[in-house]
């Protein structure tokens, strides 16, 4: 039996009401007098479950806590036990996922009954609490599995459903030069990733397109491939076009078949990493990040700091290169480090990966060149990880071995060497080494992270698999290719105290074999905010030499570029939305200093996003401006914006999101991240998911939840606050636990249509008996239990109707309904009706 929110609460005001007409029995049990009670036949009715304070046998959505623990939340069915009490009906499946070990307890399964026996378990009890709907296990320690906490079954993976997908954006601008109209420029991007979920299969594909003044519509592939997971050896299969790990070895495009350890799949794991990209804009500029030759980033940002935090992961490793262009066309340039310590292992545990295929390079002129690769990584005892590996192909081997310790209070670090024979593209043959020392270290008394520190050297003979595929091309013309010689970086952070903000430095200087060019770059940023007001400074440095010809000699130049910046964000309230007061001042040694102020804001439950900004910059280059604007809804996200500077206008506008066709229908909204949900509500359309922006309901009752997280339980949650007038749900909360890119659907029921408080009595005037059942024959969701002086609450009604009354546990009479023309308070409509 179903019991709707009001109803409870009827029987709570009852509950409340008739005991001040109870009287309490020596055995401390209450017993309620019928005769307080207006029912045509006092004696027919049981209220011992109140006098007993029990509560109706049925289906409760219940959250589960084993030992203290919240696991999870589902619909559980609770029958009466031996002392009238609600227990639960639980299943084998139920406690295996709760990490119960049911194999050592036969005698759990009932005869004939497929709910099990928890007294099996010596010491095992239940207690549902009713009124905060949790339902408490308490099990012994030595019944539980020794699972570390977060651990999700693997066979309880939901691979989702088959579909086809597709996630998009695209980003235009256009320049309009206010001195010579034959310099405006035009410049679009699109992103594609379209993919296929077929079973436990994932096609994907990604594709780029881009053009500007300068270039004509240009495509790029970036990869195309299909995978699964294979739990039973918690590994990804793919096939197709990917990148190699980078834990050993850097990593290599490739287009061929890979089976690796997909660490996700347990519990210790380490998500995809993609690093933050921070800048300073002198002006409002397009900033461009190419990885691996591959644009795969493109946005515009205003003047002063700016952070991206939403890269998509491409795997593997590779720098990235930052292009910053300003509004006057001049462009700014910096280096992303993007790497990451290998993954230290528990004693008896490894990863491995195992790859077969060509060389997939950026330019199509260069071979394809056949090569395999093995890497393993091993937990050994003290703390200690083995990791090594190997590369095969006709023109290079490199072997690779090295060992990571976990220090324990003093960090941790890893040392590896490379050893590489390479076969040049005219024949001449190296050989060489390359040594790598790379620390990792959180010291949470002084709140500091050097969430990476590394330093490589490699010998005048090494060469990477790349560097040396590289050289095998169609073409006569092969450009020389640096080798890195020392390469050294330090990220670090350092938290100052609750009131004194945190401070990051973040350092890389790299120098080659076969050039003269050195570079160098440094940043450090401190934050804080103080009663609300944030503000931070940053700087940042670029140096850049290169060995030049001259008549006397070999001469060098030395680029360097200072640049500091400061901004302050003050918040203040208008009725019930936040706006910022925003401030940013920045100045550099190569070019003239920029200031501005603005205002911005998030309004409509976080949909829209808004700024404009008035800026001014010194060196006569007068003032400039832009204001901008996002809004993410049901079907997508837009934006667009406009700015000015002295020589220039430019607007800029972009739309993403996605569209997914299934066995229900097509279905728009946001963009999808990797792993996603597919929410079914029938018939329910405008229904939110809370903490989803924008994110709704369609007419046909279905909503798309994007960046659901793999191999984990992910809730989603209905925000029952703001559900539409004539909609309600019995629960409004789902567990998923998806495998990597799936779709997962997560179902919910919702009564729409009309509610209603109906006034029940007989033909002779009586009111209809409290406790008497409402039966819907044709949808017995709405079916529900009479309240005191006859009074019935309803939902999901159509606009007219009939359903049957059972009183006096045999006895029938048929209510017929009409709400055409009755006024409703916010929906809800008053009425009454005889049953007869």
């Amino acid at each position: 039996m179903k019991l709707n929110k009001i109803f409870l609460g009827l029987l709570l005001y009852l509950g409340y009401t008739t005991a001040l007409y109870a009287e309490e029995k020596p055995d401390d049990t209450v017993y309620f007098d019928p005769d307080f009670l207006e029912l045509p036949n006092k004696d027919s009715v049981d209220l011992s479950q109140f006098e007993n304070d029990e509560q109706l046998a049925g289906d409760y959505y219940v959250d589960i806590y084993v030992n203290t623990n919240l696991i999870g939340a589902k619909s559980l069915k609770f029958d009466k036990d031996s002392n009238n009490k609600l227990a639960p009906c639980l299943s084998l499946n139920d406690l295996k996922e709760f990490g119960i070990k049911v194999n050592d307890y036969p005698e759990l399964q009932h005869s004939g009954s497929h709910c099990i026996n928890l007294a099996a378990i010596p010491d095992a009890k239940s207690d549902f609490e009713f009124g905060s709907q949790r339902l408490y296990l308490s099990i012994p320690q030595i019944a539980l599995d020794r699972n570390p906490r977060g651990y999700v079954d693997l066979a309880n993976i939901d691979n989702g459903i088959n579909a086809l997908l597709l996630n998009y954006s695209y980003n235009g601008s256009k320049n309009y030069d206010r001195k010579n109209n034959d310099s405006d420029s035009t410049s679009h991007y699109v992103n594609l990733r379209p993919g296929i979920n077929l079973g436990a299969w994932r096609l994907r594909n990604y594709t780029t397109w881009s053009s500007n003044n300068d270039q004509s519509g240009k495509w790029d592939t970036i990869y195309t491939y299909a995978s699964r997971g294979i739990n039973s050896i918690k590994s990804q299969l793919t096939l197709g076009d990917s990148v190699s790990p980078s834990m050993v070895f850097d990593s290599v495009p490739f287009r061929g078949a890979q089976l690796a350890t997909d660490d996700d799949m347990s519990p210790e794991s380490l998500h995809g990493y993609a690093p933050v990209v921070r800048g300073i804009a002198r002006s409002n500029a397009q900033v461009t990040i190419r990885q691996n030759g591959y644009i795969i980033y493109q946005t515009e940002v205003a003047a002063g700091p700016f952070e991206i935090t939403d890269l998509y992961p491409t795997g593997g490793s590779g720098d990235l290169h930052v292009t910053i262009k300003e509004s006057n066309g001049s462009e700014q340039y910096q280096i992303v480090p993007f790497a990451s310590l290998p993954v230290l292992q528990r004693e008896g545990y490894f990863s491995y990966s195992v790859t077969g295929g060509e060389y997939r390079a950026y330019d199509n002129s260069i071979d394809k060149t056949k090569f395999g690769q093995f890497t393993l990584i091993y937990g050994l005892p003290y703390g200690i990880t083995a990791y090594g590996g190997s590369q095969v192909s006709e023109h290079y081997q490199s072997y690779s071995i090295g060992a990571g310790q976990n220090l324990g209070r003093f960090g941790a670090l890893s040392i590896d060497v490379t050893h590489a024979n390479s076969t040049l593209s005219n024949d001449v043959k190296e050989k060489g080494q390359s040594y790598r020392f790379r620390y990792n270290k959180n010291i949470n008394d002084i709140g500091t992270n050097i969430a990476l520190a590394g330093y490589r050297y490699s010998t005048k003979g090494f060469y990477s698999l790349a560097e040396v595929f590289d050289g095998y091309r169609d073409t006569n013309y092969a450009p020389e290719i640096e080798r890195r010689r020392n390469r050294g970086e330090i990220t670090l952070s350092q938290n100052l105290g609750d009131s004194f903000g945190s401070i990051s430095v973040g350092y890389i200087n790299e120098d080659y074999w076969n050039s003269d060019r050195k570079t160098q770059s440094a940043t450090v940023g401190y934050n804080n905010s103080w009663q609300g007001v944030s503000y931070s400074l940053n700087y940042t440095y670029n140096k850049n030499t290169n060995s030049y010809s001259y008549r006397s000699g070999s001469r060098s130049k030395s680029e360097d570029d200072h640049q500091l910046a400061l901004s302050v964000s003050v918040p203040f309230s208008v009725f019930d939305d936040t706006f910022y007061y925003n401030f940013n001042s920045s100045s550099s040694s190569n070019s003239a200093s920029t200031g501005s102020i603005g205002l911005s804001a998030s309004q409509l439950n976080n949909r829209l996003n808004w700024s404009v900004q008035q800026g001014f910059t010194t060196r006569d280059q007068g003032t400039n401006g832009n204001m901008n604007a996002s809004y993410k809804g049901q079907y997508g996200e837009v934006s667009g914006g406009s700015g000015y500077s002295k020589d220039s206008y430019n607007l800029y506008y972009g739309v993403n999101g996605s569209l997914v066709a299934h066995s229900g229908g097509l279905v728009l909204g946001q963009q999808l991240g990797e792993t996603a949900a597919l929410v079914e509500i029938p018939d329910a359309g405008d229904v939110p998911i809370l903490n989803q922006a924008g994110v709704t309901t369609n007419n046909q009752g279905y909503a798309l939840v994007p960046y659901v997280t793999a191999y984990r339980k992910n809730m989603i949650d209905i925000d029952t606050s703001a559900l539409p007038e004539n909609t309600e749900m019995d629960l409004s909360s789902r567990s998923v636990s998806p495998s990597r890119g799936a779709l997962v659907k997560a179902s919910f029921t919702a009564n729409v249509g009309y509610r209603a408080i109906m006034l029940l009595t007989f033909t002779d005037g009586k009111p209809v008996p409290f406790g008497a059942q409402a039966i819907f024959n044709d949808n017995p969701q709405l079916n529900s239990m009479v309240g005191n002086d006859g009074e019935i609450y309803l939902s999901g009604l159509a606009e007219n109707g009939n359903f049957i009354i059972q009183y006096n546990d045999k006895q029938q009479c048929q209510v017929n309904y009409n709400l055409a023309g009755i006024s409703n308070y916010m929906g809800l409509y008053k009425t009454a009706a005889v049953c007869r």
